[in-house]
């Protein structure tokens, strides 16, 4: 699906990149994958579209643009996004408060 521009692959079943998996009022945010240079809703998503293992964002990379805000279609690097993770900096949408749980799925650990 294309979301503000950004073909968005998985199970997206909405123009804000909510997915089947997860589809609360705030899951709007799509992630893109460092392993294929993808955008996708969720882990669950990616693995279930590709035949590769996920490949996590390592910290000096986090200047990387690889968040997709699907309220407003703002690219954010992976350090806004961990600076900002409750809500969107440009248009400040909420996110899912809960992401955070799966944030070492992605990215590497910031110590």
């Amino acid at each position: 699906m294309r979301i503000h521009g950004i073909h968005v692959q998985g199970q997206v079943i909405d123009p804000q990149t909510r997915c089947t998996h997860y589809h609360k009022n705030e899951d709007i945010i799509a992630i893109k994958f460092k392993c294929c240079q993808t955008y996708y809703p969720c882990y669950l998503c990616h693995n279930e579209s590709v035949d590769h293992p996920l490949e996590r964002w390592k910290r000096s990379e986090f200047d990387e643009k690889a968040i997709l805000c699907g309220a407003c279609g703002t690219e954010l690097t992976i350090q806004e996004y961990m600076d900002n993770s409750s809500s969107c900096p440009s248009c400040q949408s909420h996110f899912n408060p809960n992401c955070s749980i799966h944030a070492h799925i992605y990215f590497e650990d910031e110590k």
